[in-house]
């Protein structure tokens, strides 16, 4: 088994233990808790029949153990829920029921995801366009008052909260310049071109946070770089600046921005609240906090612990793409 191999396995192990301890964690957080979890889980409108329902499929009468078992048991082969008059099979991974909708929580969580995809992977491309442009140019023009204005700037932007760059895009663009509808979410196979114009300006509200946070890194890896022996000698032979700079110097911050990039993108999925509420998107984020106001118990868990797997499945694949770029992080 070659070191690369070995390394990837063990990153894969991590991440299956860090996702059955995140599981164990969400599942005693939210289901071990004071009070009556039946009735919380099913709602302040059931009667007392369906709260001794609920009470029965969440298996509340047995031991913590045991009710962990069946909670992974609907993750990984599926359950059935009775709902009164039949009985309703949920396929794996089940992540439970809704109470308040009738709905299964796979089903909700598969109907939001693709909002919050097409929200990040847009904003994606933005703020590594603009996040490692504004790095590479600050690193060139260090000690200029051109650096020290793009510094200024990415301060700011780390600075300012998303739902101010939001409010600010949508004032002045949407209702000053005119030159945007308020935006409102399009599916991407309905209309195609409605689609991008309707989330250009959460693009670029959820852009510009991490554009700054990108262009920090590659500015300050790059500089770590070019101060290096190998650059001087790179210099003393006569090789011209503009090649130092992308031949050499971005290439040794491409294994940070790549890490970065991996974990942004797990986070955002799930963590782009703000955005999807400013907007008034319907993805993963927006149906969070909806559950926690009307307390939709099974949602909230199965929200959370979906937005806890792409965060760890993104650590995992950040620490595997750092050693695609730097092998010596294999051996290390």
């Amino acid at each position: 088994m070659s070191g690369f191999t070995g390394f990837v396995l063990r990153r894969v192990v991590g991440a299956v233990i860090t996702l059955f301890v995140l599981s164990v964690i969400i599942y005693v957080v939210f289901y071990v808790t004071p009070g009556n979890v039946a009735q919380i889980t099913c709602g302040p409108r059931c009667s007392p029949a369906q709260v001794h329902q609920v009470a029965q499929q969440l298996h509340l009468d047995d031991p913590l153990y045991v009710r962990y078992w069946h909670f992974l048991q609907g993750i990984f082969v599926g359950q059935d829920f009775s709902t009164g008059t039949s009985v309703e099979h949920c396929a794996a991974p089940c992540l439970g029921q809704s109470y308040r909708t009738d709905q299964q929580v796979t089903d909700i969580i598969l109907t939001k995801l693709p909002v919050s995809f097409s929200l990040v992977l847009g904003a994606m491309v933005i703020w590594l366009l603009l996040g490692i442009g504004t790095g590479v140019l600050s690193a060139w023009r260090r000690g200029r008052l051109s650096e020290r204005l793009l510094t200024a700037i990415t301060l700011a932007g780390v600075a300012t909260p998303v739902f101010v760059i939001g409010l600010v895009l949508m004032i002045v663009v949407c209702g000053e310049l005119q030159l945007l509808p308020f935006p409102q979410y399009v599916n991407l196979t309905d209309d195609p071109e409605q689609w991008a114009w309707n989330l250009l300006l959460p693009w670029l509200s959820l852009a510009l946070i991490e554009a700054a946070n990108f262009a920090r890194l590659t500015r300050a890896s790059m500089l770590e770089t070019l101060a290096e022996d190998h650059i001087r000698t790179f210099r003393a032979y006569g090789v011209s600046e503009r090649a130092v700079i992308a031949r050499h110097a971005l290439r040794g911050a491409t294994a940070s921005v790549i890490a970065l990039n991996a974990v942004t993108f797990g986070s955002a999925v799930g963590g782009a609240v703000l955005t999807e509420t400013l907007f008034g998107l319907p993805g993963i984020g927006q149906e969070l906090v909806h559950a926690v106001k009307v307390v939709d118990l099974p949602v909230v868990v199965g929200m959370v612990l979906v937005t806890g797997f792409f965060v760890v499945l993104a650590n995992a694949l950040a620490d595997v793409l750092y050693a695609v770029a730097d092998r010596r992080v294999v051996l290390a």
